[in-house]
């Protein structure tokens, strides 16, 4: 969908026309003297909408049951932590 830029004062002016584009997918910046300050976007599905969407499309089945955690494959030895050993190794 497009993206439209437009002062705060336009979008005060008119706020109802904005959402409007917003809620047909589109996404509005909110420039201040020129210089874009934020954006408008339209809202994510949450997750649980997303499966259900998937479910109705018939893209996936799913029992409605959630899963059960899994235990560590790995263990470390010592203090650190596997995100610290990680991010030295990459150093």
């Amino acid at each position: 969908m497009e993206e439209t830029a437009v002062s705060i004062r336009e979008l005060k002016a008119r706020l109802s026309r904005y959402m409007r584009q917003v809620k047909a997918g589109g996404t509005v910046v909110i420039t201040e003297r020129g210089k874009p300050v934020a954006r408008i976007v339209p809202m994510r599905p949450s997750r649980e909408e997303r499966v259900q969407d998937l479910v109705q499309a018939g893209l996936v089945s799913w029992s409605g049951r959630r899963l059960d955690p899994l235990a560590p494959v790995a263990e470390t030895k010592g203090d650190r932590t596997i995100a610290e050993m990680l991010l030295e190794d990459r150093e």
